[in-house]
């Protein structure tokens, strides 16, 4: 069985806009520290990172650290992390600064659970690839041959939501169907031997699986989903937004200079994800066709915070969270 490449074993124990300048200020109080005048109380940050994505390519490309360092921002890479839910762990225990750059709806769930969590900026990339996938032998050809099936999805996030959408959509009964909770690293091998019977995934995991465990699209969010339900976003603590605003514009503003990189360098951006994400060379001509585009969104857009309330009722509905949630009550202030 081919080794499907996440996290680092050793990483197993996290489960369970504007630019801005350091020089003269208006109304500089030199009674205070220097960093909390400019709006930060540390010269270092903390970000975590996984094995696809824009985090990916910023770690290896560079460019994001040197932009940092203009402004005398030491960054420190950690990782690498299967999902975006272990990475808010990371955050909320205090091992990391931000999130990776994952979805919003385990981000949602945090925050309801407790983490004083808040988001810096938001991230819309297109195409959007999340698929159900079932092996060509599994004999389940649309949603509704998911009915006694198994399903292997994160919890509260971009794979449950999904396999929700889908059911509801071709109205078939969410108890006709086993919801399988397991993160990446233990759904891919679940799949391949046959102990689930369908999986609910997003790139470059599902196009990995599809290629090498002989697999095909059930649904697929870019062709099959009529509305957009989970979004890409930062997020740090509470604590550390007030402590930092001018770093956390900084790094912003990194992140979207090398989203706008990508956009515009699509052949090279993929081929330096394929080399950490070690997979064929199939799967990255097949990224390099889509040719994906990535759009930032500040934490003061309120069409989009809009959208994304929406979003979090739809999926407080449906119980994939567990209980309403206010958008705006979790921004950080900038």
């Amino acid at each position: 069985m081919p080794k499907f490449p996440f996290a680092n074993p050793s990483r197993r124990g996290f489960l369970g806009g504007a630019a801005f300048g350091i020089g003269a200020l208006a109304g500089f109080d030199f009674s205070q520290p220097a960093h909390a005048a400019t709006g930060r109380v540390t010269d270092t940050v903390r970000l975590t990172w996984g094995l696809s994505g824009l985090n990916l390519i910023a770690k290896e490309r560079g460019e994001f650290e040197k932009l940092l360092a203009k402004d005398g921002i030491k960054v420190e890479w950690l990782g690498p992390f299967p999902n975006h839910a272990p990475t808010l762990q990371a955050v909320t225990g205090g091992s990391a600064d931000f999130s990776f750059g994952g979805s919003t709806t385990p981000a949602l769930a945090a925050i309801i659970a407790g983490s004083p969590l808040v988001f810096t900026q938001f991230v819309v990339y297109e195409p959007r690839t999340t698929a159900i996938i079932a092996r060509d032998d599994s004999g389940i050809n649309k949603v509704e041959d998911l009915v006694g099936k198994s399903v292997a999805v994160n919890r509260s996030g971009l794979g449950e939501f999904l396999l929700v959408a889908a059911l509801e959509k071709h109205k078939v009964d969410r108890t006709k169907v086993k919801f399988v909770y397991l993160n990446p690293p233990d759904a891919a091998p679940a799949l391949a031997s046959g102990k689930v019977d369908a999986w609910s995934m997003w790139s470059p995991g599902v196009d990995i699986a599809r290629l090498d465990y002989k697999a095909h699209d059930i649904f697929l969010e870019g062709r099959d989903l009529d509305f957009q339900i989970d979004y890409t976003s930062y997020l740090t603590t509470r604590k550390f937004a007030t402590e930092n605003p001018a770093l956390v514009r900084a790094v912003n503003d990194a992140f979207r200079a090398e989203g706008k990189w990508i956009s515009e360098n699509g052949k090279d951006a993929e081929y330096i994800a394929q080399k950490a994400g070690k997979y064929s060379d199939q799967v990255r001509d097949q990224f390099i066709a889509l040719n994906r585009k990535y759009r930032y969104f500040p934490v003061n857009d309120e069409k989009f915070l809009s959208e994304l309330q929406k979003a979090a009722d739809w999926l407080v509905a449906r119980k994939v969270l567990p209980e309403p949630v206010k958008v705006t009550d979790h921004l950080a202030q900038l």
